[in-house]
């Protein structure tokens, strides 16, 4: 039997079915509640109870403390409803986010390519349309796995039934040797998506720095996309972390775009390069950066996406260069291993 979900304070009503968790029935019906891991792991999805009674599912004890829940309060990506509930959750107004349910659709994988020793593109081409803003992220279903898993559209939208994902091998993980090894032309696939607020703030009208590192390049490679092939002249740029030239994917690419808009600067940066033919940065990017914008980052918007080691280290150098919490922005899914570790959130900031 189907309940009555409302959500306050922007007093949406959502229908929730047996079974469901808030979470999914909001998103489902195109209304954001905050989330990230989606398994009851990190808290971002923490949600008082004003009225109603709801089975609170396998939340942690780290994320959702005996206390809270004595207090009222759930996981709404792992608690259902029993009966009508109505819920507080913390919802910040973001004028750039277009509210697109999350809907299944059914795939087919039309190609495969190594992008990097390390890195797997995979092209898959839906069988309906799937809306999103880019800087999404999906859920990749697995059939050897009980749980999807998230990446990153590597694609813009306009690219219409065809999605790109870029898959960094995590050597001791579950599902990325897995995918590596066994996931072929003509799979069958299910995506769930979209999801994430990861997108350019277009209301900001403000230059864009991107940071990324490793396959965290996907996202930031939607996104600039999006912006340069719908006429974006804000001053672009994109700082790319490698190891060395093997890792360095899509260069070719942006270098192109460099050469065809006049405002966007295309700065890869090797952390361990030993070819001396290359000309190009040499270190660390929060490091170039900061050097390249003689340490002021003021007026601009950061988008980073990358290991957090990477992440962390540029959110420093920008904030010392005096850009703060509003007009930085992180993408924040969590891969299984970071969500059985303590450090699922940076600890800079509540939002980033």
């Amino acid at each position: 039997m189907a309940c009555r979900l409302e959500i306050e304070p922007t007093g949406n009503i959502v229908e929730v079915q047996e079974g469901q968790t808030l979470l999914d029935a909001a998103l489902r019906q195109g209304i954001y509640l905050p989330h990230a891991c989606n398994h009851g792991l990190c808290g971002t999805c923490k949600v008082e109870v004003l009225e109603g009674e709801v089975d609170l599912g396998n939340a942690s004890y780290f994320a959702l403390m005996e206390s809270e829940r004595e207090d009222g309060y759930c996981l709404a990506c792992t608690a259902t409803a029993v009966n009508d509930v109505v819920i507080e959750a913390d919802i910040d107004v973001d004028v750039d986010a277009r509210n697109i349910p999350v809907k299944d659709v059914w795939g087919t994988v039309v190609k495969r390519e190594m992008l990097t020793p390390r890195i797997l593109g995979l092209w898959i081409e839906l069988d309906e349309d799937l809306d999103f803003q880019a800087g999404q992220y999906i859920n990749y279903h697995i059939p050897v796995f009980s749980e999807p898993r998230a990446f990153s559209l590597a694609n813009q939208p306009s690219t219409g039934r065809i999605i790109e994902l870029n898959i960094g091998i995590i050597p001791d993980g579950e599902a990325t040797p897995w995918i590596h090894q066994n996931v072929k032309v003509g799979d069958k696939r299910k995506i769930t998506g979209p999801f994430g607020r990861f997108f350019v703030k277009k209301s900001a009208n403000k230059p864009m720095i991107f940071f990324a590192g490793g396959s965290g390049l996907s996202s930031p490679k939607s996104m600039i996309l999006d912006e340069l092939e719908n006429g974006c002249t804000l001053p672009i740029t994109l700082f790319h972390g490698a190891r060395n030239q093997e890792e360095l994917y899509y260069a070719n690419l942006f270098w192109d775009l460099e050469k065809k808009y006049s405002n966007f600067k295309y700065v890869p940066v090797l952390s361990n390069n030993e070819d001396p033919s290359w000309k190009g940065e040499v270190g660390f990017t929060n490091d170039v950066a900061k050097r390249m914008y003689d340490g002021q980052f003021a007026g601009n918007k950061a988008y980073l996406c990358g290991p957090p080691m990477m992440t962390e280290a540029c959110i420093k150098v920008l904030m010392q260069g005096r850009l703060f919490e509003k007009d930085i922005h992180t993408e924040k899914f969590f891969s299984k291993a970071d969500l059985h570790s303590n450090n699922v959130k940076s600890p800079l900031f509540k939002s980033i």
